[in-house]
């Protein structure tokens, strides 16, 4: 085996352990996550939760000599200073559990899971009790640490799942993810949006970045003037790539300002232009407030979350 396949077992059997181990964390915001940080001065890990979910830094006897060693051969934990971190974390999910980046996601090729994580899972959860149309072929676009893809292919082992994403991290960590979760229908590619599958699909899904982030780190930064750029494209080259009955379900973020919804005007041409039916609806109308606090969001009101589901009729 190779350096990363050796590195990606060891990632695998710790997700194993942990579950063996009833570990549970729910990720909160990161806003949230360094406000809990500042209780502690400085934090250090006292067990699994700390060191996996809080992504605090920790003691070299927290765990055994040649367990750390091991972790340090696969790059899951690195030394800082005088102490260790972690450099993934896990998440828990419907009973499953997420590899994805440590807190903070600094890095250009961090892979997020947080609150959006959850209500993505939710949402598509909520599609697929309504669809009475079977699903024999899915794909996430941007697919991160492979939520979507995981939620459609526990709902239907007979479909075909594609989990797509431009960052070679991602797609490492779905596949991890999709081992640990058991199912053996999930293929990752690595691809801009559709550019690099081909085919129609039963259902297309999303839940691109939609900041403007001045790092233009991959996980936060959507593009265009706030945000919206990417996801516009994906509503753009995904809607001649479904089936008849076919179903796009977009989870994303817009900046508000002036009291009008800029992508919701975007999209609406693109949708005139196909003979489609669709809905749109926030889920949230405020999220990361921190966020107008930054450059190019003096206009902007609120980030609200929203839901536009698009289903092609013939």
């Amino acid at each position: 085996m190779s350096k990363q396949q050796i590195a990606d077992r060891a990632l695998l059997e710790l997700g194993r352990h942990l579950l063996s181990e009833d570990y549970r964390f729910i990720t909160p915001t990161p806003l949230t996550h360094e406000r809990v940080y500042q209780r502690f001065s400085p934090p250090l890990a006292k067990n699994l939760r700390d060191v996996f979910g809080w992504s605090m830094p920790f003691d070299h006897t927290l765990f055994p000599r040649d367990v750390l060693a091991g972790l340090e051969q696969a790059e899951i934990v690195e030394r800082e200073g005088p102490l260790w971190r972690s450099t993934v974390r896990w998440s828990s999910l419907e009973g499953g559990l997420y590899a994805h980046s440590a807190y903070p996601t600094t890095q250009a090729d961090a892979v997020f899971f947080g609150p959006d994580s959850y209500r993505f899972a939710q949402l598509i959860d909520a599609h697929l009790q309504q669809r009475f149309e079977p699903v024999r072929r899915a794909v996430d676009i941007g697919c991160g640490a492979g939520v979507g893809a995981l939620v459609i292919a526990r709902a239907h082992p007979q479909a075909e799942v594609l989990a797509v994403d431009i960052n070679p991290r991602a797609l490492r960590l779905s596949a991890v993810n999709a081992e640990l979760a058991g199912v053996d229908n999930v293929s990752v590619y690595q691809s801009d949006i559709l550019g690099s599958v081909e085919g129609e699909f039963d259902l297309i899904i999303a839940n691109p970045p939609y900041m403007n982030d001045s790092q233009q780190r991959a996980y936060r930064h959507g593009g265009g003037a706030l945000g919206e750029a990417l996801s516009l494209r994906i509503v753009r080259e995904s809607l001649p790539r479904l089936h008849k009955g076919g179903s796009l379900l977009l989870y994303t973020g817009v900046a508000m300002v002036d009291g009008q919804d800029p992508f919701l005007e975007a999209i609406q041409s693109l949708l005139t232009d196909h003979a489609v039916g669709w809905t749109y609806r926030e889920l949230d109308p405020d999220v990361f407030g921190e966020e107008l606090l930054k450059p190019g969001y003096e206009r902007v009101e609120r980030i609200a979350v929203v839901a536009l589901t698009v289903t092609r009729r013939h």
